[in-house]
């Protein structure tokens, strides 16, 4: 959101059903306003009020009331919210200030539920609270994105070095494959140059050569289709065997899928009545847990607020001072349900009774999600196994009909392979019948010559597919220089994508522990010197992978009363030491992230861990950077304040 606009003019509260308050209109001045008075006089509840006109969800509904609403209006402008419970949960409407107040959140509601003051107190990494409002999610997601590319081209440059060591090997089986088809060929060349020297005179002679060169063609021809069948049959049977191999398997497979008789339908009505439950206890434990927060409001308020000068009035014992009467050492508090004067261990004894009661419930309720989980998951099973071994018996039904198939194709090729082997018996019989002396070289060389010619078909096959091979090979690792480019660019990139987040979250700590000493400064705080947080590396799991993340720790220094510093943390702190580092963290991230430039607004609560004259520093201090800051305080806190400053005393 761009810089707010600026206040001018008296702001506007107005109020129905929010946190404890009934109705309420309350008008505010820009600049500091002070909401005084003493405990329970609903000022929390008017922050909230203000905190849910400007956007947050973070307001409570009053505990009796099933819709609320908040006007809020300054400046001509007029912005509303619409707060309604339904199912047990309170449904925000309306037209607030800010469409996203989640900075705001952060460090512009400064109550005492504040999400960065609480993370102080319970000792949390800081880290992500410090960067949620920075924008770093597109960084993040283009390094996880590089990252990603990068495993790919790593795997990608180890195939190559693999191929890259395969190819000496292939050259050393190519050379050879061609120095042995160089060989053959020769030898080829010699077998046909004898069979062209045999010179038969006569022209019978050469006639019988022309039938000794049919017959032996003939014979060639027919043991090429005797190798072809051969190889088909071959084929034919591994793929027979494969099938039988994958039946069996599957077979296996099938007799380990449960073959259970429950039915999916029969569980999800099982399912669904849980659920039903499920939903009703939701509905109870919010209720309980709005009673509880109700409850809690008022006991923290003492009940019903009494109008003293009124009671004073109305009292017929002139003896002794009322106030001292109703506010003396009293353990009663009034009951605001009846009016009347009630034990506060009877009602902190029925709270605990209802948070038992809550507990009980939330119980129950966990152990109903995790039946729900457990039906959920078996019936998953059930469809998995079910989806299962119908496509395991609708392949045993594929592979039973492609055996079937096969076995006929077997069937006629061996039928094929004993008629061609008995070819090529006739075949070798009749050209034995040239084998006289007259003719017994030129047969043998005519046999010589085709065992050859097949052995020379088989190497030049061989040698073109070794060939394919390494052309394969050698184009791939030509593009090794693009990927080890591309490599080397990712890295530049992450490593520059990288440098950004880590000076920005160097920049942002650097800007906490500016502030935080600033405001320190202010306090000047007398249990503790400094605040900072340090920002290092840590090591952790994501799925099978370990990967480096950093962490913002934060560092409190003190000083002994003989004069001597040193280094503590949080979870040594006392309650109060713990509240100071608290609000401290959260003011500093009100100046680091800028907040005043969003919303014109601040809110401050809980202040008791400072002294009056502390919180008059603070208040003037952080006057400079908003228009309209709201503060609540006891009487005796405010005390301290400027004069000048608007005083709100009745809400």
């Amino acid at each position: 959101m761009s810089s707010p606009e600026s206040v001018s003019s008296a702001i506007t509260v107005a109020a129905e059903n929010i946190g404890g308050i009934d109705s309420t209109e309350v008008t505010l001045q820009p600049g500091v306003n002070v909401l005084t008075g003493r405990n329970a006089t609903n000022r929390t509840s008017f922050l909230q009020t203000i905190m849910a006109a400007l956007g947050s969800q973070r307001s409570s509904l009053k505990g009796d009331a099933d819709a609320g609403s908040v006007e809020l209006a300054f400046d001509d402008d007029q912005y509303t919210r619409y707060l309604e419970r339904r199912n047990g949960e309170v449904v925000f409407d309306g037209d607030p200030y800010l469409d996203d107040p989640e900075l705001a959140d952060l460090f512009a509601f400064l109550l005492e539920s504040n999400e960065a003051r609480r993370a102080v107190r319970a000792g949390d990494d800081l880290r992500e609270l410090i960067m949620r409002p920075i924008d770093t999610d597109e960084i993040e997601a283009e390094i996880s994105s590089l990252e990603a590319e990068k495993r790919d081209i790593d795997q990608r440059l180890e195939e190559l070095s693999r191929l890259d060591a395969e190819l000496p090997d292939l050259e050393e089986d190519r050379v050879a494959l061609e120095n042995e088809i160089e060989t053959t060929t020769e030898r080829i060349d010699e077998l046909e140059a004898e069979l062209d020297e045999f010179d038969l005179d006569v022209e019978a002679s050469r006639e019988r050569k022309a039938e000794i060169e049919s017959a032996f063609a003939d014979l060639q021809e027919a043991r090429t289709e005797l190798e072809s069948i051969e190889y088909d049959l071959e084929t034919e049977r591994e793929s027979y065997a494969e099938l039988e191999r994958e039946r069996d398997d599957l077979e296996d497979d099938l007799e380990e899928v449960d073959d259970t008789e429950e039915s999916p339908e029969r569980l999800e009505g099982r399912v669904q009545e849980l659920r039903s439950r499920k939903r009703s206890l939701d509905t109870t434990v919010s209720e309980l847990q709005s009673v509880i927060r109700f409850n809690e409001e008022r006991l923290a308020d003492d009940g019903f607020e009494f109008d003293l000068e009124e009671s004073v009035e109305s009292s017929d014992d002139g003896d002794g001072d009322i106030t001292e009467q109703l506010l003396g050492d009293s353990s009663d508090v009034v009951c605001w349900t009846c009016g009347s004067q009630v034990d506060r261990e009877r009602i902190e004894s029925t709270l605990d009774r209802l948070r038992s009661l809550r507990q009980q419930k939330l119980d129950e309720r966990s152990d109903l999600q995790e039946q729900i989980d457990d039906l959920s998951s078996r019936q998953k099973e059930i469809r998995q196994q079910t989806q299962k071994r119908g496509q395991i018996e609708t392949r045993l039904e594929a592979i039973e009909d492609e055996l079937e198939r096969r076995e006929q194709r077997i069937e006629e090729l061996e039928a094929d392979l004993e008629d061609q082997q008995e070819r090529v018996d006739d075949l070798e019989s009749d050209a034995e019948t040239f084998e006289d002396a007259e003719y017994g070289d030129v047969i043998e060389a005519h046999r010589d010559l085709n065992r050859l010619e097949l052995e020379l078909e088989d190497l030049e096959e061989e040698r073109d597919e070794v060939q394919d091979r390494i052309d394969e090979i050698e184009a791939k690792i030509e593009e090794r220089g693009e990927v080890e480019d591309r490599r080397e660019t990712i890295e530049d990139e992450l490593t520059d994508l990288r440098t950004r987040v880590d000076r920005i979250e160097a920049n942002a700590v650097d800007a906490f522990n500016e502030h935080m000493e600033s405001i320190l400064s202010i306090l000047e705080y007398r249990n503790i010197d400094r605040i900072w947080i340090e920002r290092r590396e840590k090591t952790v799991r994501e799925g099978r992978r370990k990967v480096s993340r950093t962490a913002f720790d934060l560092h409190i220094v003190r000083t002994t009363e003989d004069g001597r510093t040193y280094e503590d943390t949080v979870d040594h702190l006392s309650e109060s030491e713990r509240e100071v580092t608290g609000l401290v963290f959260a003011l500093a991230g009100y100046l680091v992230h800028d907040v005043y430039e969003v919303v014109p607004f601040m809110l401050l609560d809980s202040l008791e861990a400072i002294d009056s004259n502390r919180i008059a520093d603070l208040v003037e201090y952080f006057e400079e950077y908003v228009d309209c800051l709201v503060v609540a305080l006891l009487r005796e806190d405010a005390e301290a304040l400027s004069d000048s400053y608007a005083y709100v005393e009745e809400i």
